[in-house]
């Protein structure tokens, strides 16, 4: 009799557990709305949208940080007081992440995952791994100039997020002139 009770609560134990595992290994969703991240970054302030042209040495200091072809005319981020905010798009493993970067006194000020499409890797999100860039700026070989601790099972999520703090800090450099 009691093997019987023992077996019937480790499968209600078991099903209880099941959703709460699926949730977390299950990254995918859309975490903040463009706009939201916009009005939160600049907190009801009216920022301006501009647009960064990508020109030729743009586009091709942008293909080193990326490692990759840049596929772009323009880029679209709203500015306030020389902060800016960028939404930018890069590919993790197989699906692209957006990702919000506020940059601040040619620093940066946020990093925040917007919209996350990868089955796995998802942790990338968690505020503390992003307080990691807070602060970073960009070195004189257009790298981060800090090491960003990786997230097992998420290096490629890791990668892609560190190019786009890059990215967003080189663009920013681009479009406030002093």
């Amino acid at each position: 009799m009691f093997k019987y009770f023992a077996r019937i609560a480790l499968i209600v134990g078991a099903l209880c557990l099941t959703p709460l595992l699926s949730s977390t290994a299950s990254a995918k969703g859309v975490y903040q709305s463009g706009p939201d991240f916009f009005a939160q970054v600049f907190a009801g302030r009216e920022a301006t949208s501009k647009t960064l042209w990508i020109t030729d040495p743009i586009r091709e200091q942008a293909q080193r940080i990326l490692g990759h072809p840049l596929n772009l005319l323009r880029v679209r981020y709203q500015e306030l007081d020389g902060t800016t905010a960028w939404i930018l798009e890069e590919i993790g493993k197989e699906m692209p992440i957006s990702i919000g970067v506020v940059i601040e006194n040619d620093a940066i000020k946020t990093v925040k995952i917007l919209a996350y499409r990868e089955s796995r890797g998802g942790e990338v999100r968690f505020p503390s791994f992003m307080a990691q860039y807070r602060g970073a700026t960009l070195d004189a070989e257009g790298k981060l100039d800090r090491s960003i601790d990786g997230i097992t099972g998420a290096t490629l999520s890791v990668w892609a997020v560190n190019r786009v703090a890059a990215l967003a800090l080189y663009y920013h450099s681009q479009a406030i002139t002093p």
